[in-house]
């Protein structure tokens, strides 16, 4: 199952999803641990997420593409809930 997680700079936000592997991995499954793993390594590779239409045309998350993120003083990680289907990435 994948999770979702918005990434909120000063900048802008993004919506990552981690996969159960890769939050374990990480040390954890919430928020705390993602944030907690980007403090100390300094920077994570993840997947993006964003909304898109399904062959049957219902909305879903899905992968957009695989991202860097880097850790910064002013960055903060929040659980996404979301009533529509997540797709797992790679």
């Amino acid at each position: 199952m994948t999770s979702l997680f918005k990434v909120v700079s000063v900048k802008d936000e993004i919506v990552i999803g981690l996969s159960g592997e890769e939050l374990t991995a990480l040390g954890g499954n919430d928020a705390g641990a993602v944030a907690k793993a980007l403090t100390s390594k300094g920077t994570l590779n993840v997947w993006q997420y964003a909304v898109r239409k399904a062959a049957n045309g219902d909305l879903e998350q899905a992968p957009l593409r695989k991202i860097g993120l880097i850790a910064h003083d002013s960055l903060r990680v929040e659980p996404v809930t979301t009533p529509l289907k997540v797709i797992a990435h790679e």
